[in-house]
């Protein structure tokens, strides 16, 4: 089992957690701050069997696109998501 922890823009969030939710993969939503440019981030935490952090992954992918923002006098490129996936010991549902 593996803890995909996916740290989303606020842009993208409501376009993966239904993606997601669409291929029936439960998803807790946490509203975070921070990165680079200290923009709203939402940070996804879903529970999967090993198989499926592929899919899971690739959902991610299809809904988060990189753009290009300004800062200052610079054009920057950012990422739509940061992904971290963790082993998990062990799942128990109470």
């Amino acid at each position: 089992m593996k803890l995909i922890v996916a740290i989303v823009q606020d842009d993208y969030s409501s376009k993966v957690i239904k993606s997601l939710m669409n291929k029936k993969y439960r998803t807790t939503k946490l509203s975070s701050t921070g990165g680079f440019l200290k923009s709203g981030n939402t940070t996804l935490l879903i529970g999967v069997d090993d198989k499926k952090v592929d899919d899971v992954v690739k959902t991610i992918e299809e809904e988060c696109k990189g753009k290009k923002v300004k800062k200052e006098n610079e054009e920057i490129n950012i990422g739509g998501a940061n992904i971290f996936i963790l082993n998990m010991e062990d799942f128990k549902k109470i």
